[in-house]
Order: structure tokens, then C-alpha cells, then sequence
């Protein structure tokens, strides 16, 4: 049964309680994040940095965004801790939007930033704000409210402020409920081409009345593609899509290049773009079937030509008018987006493969990072019965999904298992493992690109040694989000702390931390966190201690920076940090010396650990191989022979395999077997998943 926008609310405000209480946050801070986390998966928003700023002249903030684009997103809260979901006015909805437009307007006209405190994140966003004017071309102003708002109020029209297209944004209760509560866990992109753009666009249907699905071929204007990019930015694109252009540049050189000197040439030149939709509807027209209008448009290949074509034109003021784009649009129905959708992207991404940078939800590193947790118990903590576990949300709304078929007494006994601040996320673990592999600045990028490089690093790793990821690292990687809360919890406490940049100072503490023990061949004992399921108090107290030298380095940047956001974001502000671990080294306590373990003892653990990972990986094979009868095998061997597709080695093992359960293939030849089986799919010679 679905719940209520009451039931939501409870349940929400139950989570936000015990996360603020977990974090160690303000309330309002810990709303904040929430609802701006949900925003940054689904790409409604690049990243969000808190700031919170009042003035009595009507003026307010409570988070900001820069994106690469010259988009700026301005945050403000309606949150006062409500028991009760109440109604959010228009009226209401006005006033607050018109504080956090005062404030941008303040800072590009009235020098707001020369009034406030140079140490202060309102400060640096002031400040931001009037160095950028001139970059600035879109803001959009977005309201997180704990109240629920009116139905009639769909949507609130576009502005100016201080002269820059403005446009508002509402996410109350409802809207989050909704968002939650949708198959595709994110909002959908829905486009009428008629209004926006004064008509349809021409199209040719690619499927037959009995195709499972419909697709379409059209022929799209680059005028129309770049103003979509214009005003959606990364929604258009899909979430992997998005990830790989958070790992390389926004314009193709090679693009541009075509765009400006042979616009003529771009259709011949472009491999053109790949895209889905939930519905379409379309229309008759003198010249032929057009479609106007289009639910949840997503690009899954072609997210660089998009982009490309919307920054050539703003940047060059390219004419776009005589260029045109082929698009094949696939309509996949919600049910059916999760499973297909990301392996259109795939396949359809062939060209820049999954290791460079695309890292889907359903790589083989997720997939078995999702298995230990779900198998593996967590040690029950002192004084505690039930052992719990970690859930890894590899993809998007799985830890409501899981619940979302069961009974309340299922549902309790679920959430039990796995409390909530328990579950993370694939951007979590980025965060947790590159703030201790020597990567806080990009940390410090923004969840998404933080989360793009690590995609690169891991995927680049997992083709060299897959038998790396075992169980040490998963329990390795939860300590180290164990450590990450702890330090967001004690950074927050400190009596030095104002109420800023405590995500940089975070990750800049942990790294330094990592360089102090490595430097001594050392390390902070993780698998001893695992055990306890906490941070003790040695290990609080040198957080502490290093944390406060971290917040005083970076709050003091070098002369000629102002921004202390951007500094933190810049290899140089890594490099003086570091220049610290001397120093600090000498003021840790030895009780903290006395807890880590030697590197030379956690390469042992480590070796083990993936020696375990070889033998189960041999294992699953076999029972995957096991499940496949002799008649299939032979039927593969059959279709491998007539393509020439088959090594003799290969030949071989598949006549092994042809022996089923007469002659059983070893592991190592299981493996070959399961390649075996991905080739054959990979030539479409119609192998089903085993």
C-alpha cells in the first residue's frame, strides 16, 4: 500500500532525527543535504555546499552551487523542525525567494561580501558571486521546504535578477515523496516541442506494430539540442552519461571545430546521438509524422555532442541553424528503464569503454560490492544483540525498494537488519576510499566528479586484478565511512567550528591523517573499526588535533585568493596541507601509534583476502557452468565454430562442457567458459543470461 504524503513526512523527519543525531549536525544542516543528496543523484543539481546567512534586510542563503557552465544554483530552507506536515502558501513561497534573490542581488550590487567576515562561507559565496558576475548566465533559485504545497501551484514563472534569467524551483514534501516513490527514482524530463519550440519534430517509426518497444529516427535541429541543454543542463542526460562528462572536458575539440569552419559537414562527420523516453506522442503533419512531446527524454550516448553544440554557440556564438543531428529514440516504458536503460548506454557507449569512465550501476565491481552486503553480517556493537548490516545501494532507490512489497512487521524487521545509516551509496564509497588513497581534492570537486574519477580509478584497477575487491575491501571501505561520520560529527563539535566548510575539512583530515601513518609505514587498523563498528576515543582525539590544523591552514589561503571553497578544490591547497605532517606527527598522542598496524601486516590480510576472492570467483563460476545444460553448450560451440570465433584452447574447454555432468570443467576452465558465454552474447547468436 502506498503511503501518504503524512506517512512520508514521518517517516522522514524520523530519518532526518536520526541522522542529525548520527552526524553529529544541525537539523537544519542535516535537511539540507538530505534533500540536496536526492537532488545530486537523480542530476536536478551538480552539488550543494551549505551556507547559511540571515540578515535583517530581508536577505537570507542556506546553499549554493557553481556549476562549470555558468549556472548558478542558490539555496534556501522553509525547515523549522515541524511535528506535524503543514501547508506551504504562495505568499510564503514569495517572501523566500525574494530573500535569496536580495542576497545574490546584494552581492553583485552593493558589495554585500566587504561587509561580512573574510573566515565566513557567506563571505565566500558574496564574494563568488561578484568575481563571476560577468560568467554568470542562468540562476536558478531553489526552495527546500518541510511543508507541503499546494497542487494548483505546478510551477513558478522565469525572471531576472540583477539582470540574469532567473528560474524557480519548489521541493516540498510532496515532490520529494514523489521523486522517492517513482520507479526511475528521479523526476521525469518531460518536453511538448509544440510550445517550446513552435512545432514537432519530423521523425521515421523503426519498429513494427509487434516489437516489444517502439524507436523512432529523427533528424534534430542542433538549435533545439543546445537550447534543451541550455535549460536542463544534466538532467537531459543519463546518469552514466552525465558521469563520463564529469571525467572529461565539456567540448570536443574535434566537434567544435566542425561546428564552426563545416556546419555543412556536421550530419556526415557526427556518429549522431542515442537517446530514450518513457512515452511519445506524435502527430500527423503535411510533411509526415512528427513527435511533440516527449516523457522523461533521456540521451544516453551523444551527452558530448549535446553539450558541445549548446558551449560552441554560447562561447562562439556559433549559428547552429544549418546544422542537424541524427537521434535514435528508443521508448521504454518505466518498468522496464531500470534493466534496459543502462545497457542502451552501454552498448551504445562501446567507443569509450566502462573502465575509462562510464562505471555502471551494473559493472562487476557494484554487483559484488552489493553481494558482501547483503551476505556479510556487521559484529553487534558492545551491549547489542542483533548484528546488523551494511546495504550498498548500487543503484538508485534499491533500499526502499526492498521494502517496498513487505508487510509493516517485515518492513520492521528489514529496516533493523539495515538501519538507514547504514545504507550508502556508490557516491558514499567514492568519498570514503579517495579521501584515504591520496585524492582529497577531488573530494572537494563535488560528489559527481568526485565520483567520475573514482570510476576511473577503480574501473582501470578492476581490469588489472578483479580478485583486489574481496572482502577486506568491502569491510575496509565501511570502516572507512565509520571514520568519514565520525570526523563529520567531531568537526562539528569543535569550538573552533562556524558553521563552514566542514566537507573540506573533513576530507583534507582524513588525507592528512592517511599521509601521517603512511609515513611510517603504518596504518589506522580498519579491520579493528570493523569489529567495533565504531571510532574509539583514541582515535576521536587525534582527529580532533588534526582536523583543527586542517580548518586553520584552509580558512587562511594565499594572498590573492579570496574563495576558500575554490582553494580547497586546488592541488596546491593538498600540497601545503601536507607540509603539516612533520609537525603534526609529533603532537599525536602515543596511544594513537599504539593502535595502527604495520602496512607490511595489512598487505598480508590483503593477500589473503584475495586468495579467498580467487577460490569464491572459481566457485561461482563452476555453479553458473553447472546450471548451463551439455545440450547449450554444444549449441554454443555449434555457432562459435561456424563464426570462427573459437581458439583451440577455447574448442577444448567447450568440449568439456559438452560432457555435462559426465566430465566436470576445472575452475580456471569454468572462467574460460563464462568468457566464452559473453563472447557469443556479445555476437548476438541469441545466449541467454545465466
Amino acid at each position: 500500500m502506498e503511503q501518504s504524503n503524512e506517512e512520508f513526512f514521518h517517516d522522514f523527519r524520523q530519518e532526518l532525527l536520526a541522522g542529525a543525531e548520527a552526524n553529529g549536525s544541525f537539523q537544519l544542516d542535516e535537511f539540507m543535504e538530505t534533500v540536496a543528496n536526492e537532488l545530486v543523484e537523480t542530476g536536478f543539481t551538480e552539488g550543494f555546499e551549505l551556507c547559511h546567512f540571515r540578515a535583517q534586510r530581508g536577505m537570507r542563503v542556506d546553499g549554493y552551487w557553481f556549476n562549470d557552465e555558468g549556472v548558478l544554483d542558490l539555496f534556501i530552507a522553509d525547515f523549522e523542525s515541524r511535528d506535524e506536515l503543514a501547508s506551504l502558501s504562495k505568499t510564503e513561497v514569495d517572501a523566500a525567494f525574494k530573500r535569496v534573490a536580495n542576497f545574490f542581488d546584494a552581492s553583485i550590487n552593493r558589495g554585500l561580501a566587504s561587509e561580512l567576515e573574510v573566515t565566513s562561507p557567506e563571505y565566500s559565496l558574496a564574494r563568488q558571486i561578484s568575481d563571476r558576475r560577468n560568467a554568470v548566465r542562468q540562476i536558478n533559485l531553489i526552495l527546500f521546504s518541510e511543508r507541503t504545497l499546494s497542487s494548483r501551484i505546478r510551477e513558478l514563472p522565469e525572471t531576472e535578477v540583477a539582470g540574469i534569467p532567473t528560474t524557480h524551483h519548489i521541493w516540498d514534501i510532496s515532490r520529494l515523496h514523489r521523486q522517492r516513490s517513482s520507479r526511475t527514482h528521479k523526476e521525469p524530463l518531460d518536453l511538448d516541442f509544440r510550445l517550446m519550440f513552435g512545432k514537432g519534430i519530423a521523425c521515421l517509426p523503426a519498429h513494427l506494430g509487434t516489437d516489444a518497444y517502439q524507436s523512432y529516427l529523427m533528424v534534430m535541429p542542433a538549435e533545439v539540442l543546445a537550447s534543451l541543454y541550455e535549460k536542463f543542463g544534466a538532467r537531459l542526460l543519463e546518469q552514466n552519461v552525465r558521469t563520463f562528462l564529469q571525467a572529461r572536458g565539456n567540448v570536443n575539440q574535434g566537434i567544435r571545430a566542425t561546428i564552426l569552419h563545416e556546419p555543412g559537414m556536421f550530419f556526415a562527420y557526427n556518429n549522431g546521438i542515442t537517446a530514450t523516453a518513457q512515452s511519445v506522442e506524435t502527430e500527423v503533419t503535411d510533411s509526415g509524422l512528427a513527435i511533440i512531446g516527449i516523457v522523461d527524454l533521456q540521451i544516453v550516448n551523444g551527452g558530448q555532442t549535446t553539450a558541445s553544440l549548446f558551449h560552441t554557440r554560447k562561447r562562439d556564438k556559433a549559428d547552429l541553424s544549418q546544422i542537424f543531428v541524427q537521434m535514435k529514440l528508443s521508448v521504454i516504458d518505466s518498468q522496464q528503464s531500470e534493466a534496459v536503460v543502462p545497457r542502451i548506454s552501454e552498448y551504445a557507449n562501446t567507443q569509450n569503454r566502462v573502465n575509462a569512465a562510464d562505471f555502471f550501476s551494473n559493472h562487476p565491481f557494484h554487483v559484488r560490492m552489493e553481494g558482501f552486503s547483503r551476505r556479510i553480517w556487521a559484529p553487534a556493537q558492545k551491549g547489542a544483540q542483533r548484528e546488523t548490516r551494511w546495504f550498498y545501494e548500487r543503484a538508485r532507490g534499491q533500499y526502499a525498494d526492498a521494502q517496498s512489497k513487505l508487510t509493516p512487521a517485515e518492513q520492521r524487521r528489514f529496516k533493523a537488519e539495515h538501519p538507514k545509516h547504514q545504507m550508502f551509496t556508490k557516491t558514499d564509497l567514492a568519498k570514503f576510499e579517495n579521501v584515504w588513497d591520496d585524492h582529497p581534492k577531488w573530494v572537494n570537486l563535488g560528489s559527481q566528479k568526485n565520483f567520475a574519477r573514482y570510476a576511473a580509478r577503480i574501473g582501470s584497477e578492476w581490469e588489472k586484478s578483479p580478485d583486489e575487491f574481496n572482502e577486506f575491501y568491502f569491510k575496509r571501505a565501511v570502516a572507512r565511512g565509520l571514520i568519514f561520520h565520525a570526523t563529520e560529527r567531531i568537526v562539528s563539535a569543535q569550538p573552533w567550528y562556524n558553521g563552514g566548510y566542514r566537507a573540506n575539512t573533513v576530507a583534507y583530515t582524513l588525507a592528512l591523517l592517511a599521509a601521517i601513518t603512511k609515513n611510517r609505514k603504518e596504518s589506522v587498523d580498519f579491520l579493528g573499526v570493523w569489529n567495533a563498528q565504531k571510532v574509539d576515543d583514541v582515535l576521536e582525539n587525534a582527529i580532533a588535533i588534526v582536523s583543527k590544523v586542517v580548518n586553520d591552514d584552509i580558512i587562511d589561503p594565499p594572498a590573492g585568493i579570496s574563495n576558500i571553497s575554490e582553494w580547497c578544490k586546488k592541488e596546491a591547497c593538498w600540497t601545503r596541507i601536507q607540509a603539516h605532517v612533520e609537525a603534526l606527527a609529533k603532537r599525536l598522542p602515543v596511544e594513537f601509534y599504539a593502535q595502527l598496524v604495520l602496512l607490511d601486516e595489512q598487505a598480508a590480510i590483503e593477500r589473503t583476502a584475495k586468495q579467498t576472492q580467487r577460490v569464491d570467483n572459481g566457485i561461482e563460476a563452476q555453479r553458473k557452468v553447472l546450471a548451463i545444460p551439455a545440450a547449450e553448450w554444444s549449441r554454443i560451440h555449434q555457432l562459435l565454430i561456424e563464426k570462427a570465433l573459437l581458439t583451440a584452447k577455447e574448442d577444448g574447454i567447450l568440449k568439456t562442457a559438452m560432457q555435462l555432468p559426465a566430465k566436470l570443467p576445472s575452475e580456471k576452465q569454468c572462467i574460460v567458459l563464462l568468457n566464452i558465454l559473453e563472447m557469443a552474447r556479445t555476437e548476438g547468436l541469441g545466449v541467454g543470461n545465466s
